[in-house]
């Protein structure tokens, strides 16, 4: 069986779901998969980022990163996604690409991809556990297999205790809260976990 392919995929205003995506990606990448870190491309305009410090320097800080592609998911076997919260929801950014890709649900080619989430806000109840609920509502329509982490490891309780996706409040001046190596364990642990589920269903599928 050739090696696992993972994409990881953020969308991040101001670097958070960056890191949490470098975070995936260093797991994926100790499980054996090969591993492509990709962002959804912003929608605010230029004159809203560049009235925000944060945001401004998160846009140099990614300027590097690829734009993620329909094709990227058709090439992955399994996806982590990293997205801010918005009123309970996922960012537009991110519901703008899911509705980009309708050619390739039509063509049956986003069927069985294993895929799994992560998700950020400002309050410790802003809607981090809802926004993770919508884009697997998303999943199902693409008959994916969402691999959450549910309580498969300590790590879990120790970043929170949320079994639908890593989750993380974050401060108006861009701080994580919490004991950030404990969520950094646990994004790794789940990223880890979509690669061993997407190794099984590979195999299963003879690929």
């Amino acid at each position: 069986m050739s090696k696992v392919k993972v994409a990881v995929i953020f969308y991040s205003s101001t670097g958070t779901n960056y890191q949490m995506a470098k975070w995936a990606a260093e797991g994926a990448e100790a499980a054996g998969a090969e591993v492509k870190i990709l962002k959804v491309p912003e929608l605010m305009p230029q004159s809203v980022i560049d009235a925000d410090p944060l945001k401004v320097a998160h846009q140099k800080n990614a300027s590097q990163v690829p734009d993620v592609k329909p094709e990227d998911l058709d090439w992955a076997d399994g996806i982590v996604f990293s997205v801010s919260a918005r009123f309970g929801n996922i960012a537009s950014p991110m519901k703008a690409f899911f509705d980009s890709v309708g050619g390739l649900w039509a063509q049956g080619k986003l069927v069985n991809k294993v895929v799994s989430a992560m998700s950020s806000a400002q309050n410790p109840h802003g809607g981090q556990e809802a926004s993770l609920l919508s884009l697997y509502t998303s999943m199902f329509h693409w008959g994916a297999i969402v691999a959450a982490p549910g309580y498969t490891d300590a790590s879990t309780f120790a970043a929170g205790g949320n079994p639908y996706g890593t989750s993380v409040t974050v401060s108006p001046e861009g701080v994580m809260q919490g004991d950030e190596e404990a969520t950094k364990t646990a994004i790794m642990h789940q990223a880890k976990r979509t690669v061993e589920i997407a190794g099984w269903v590979k195999q299963g599928m003879g690929k």
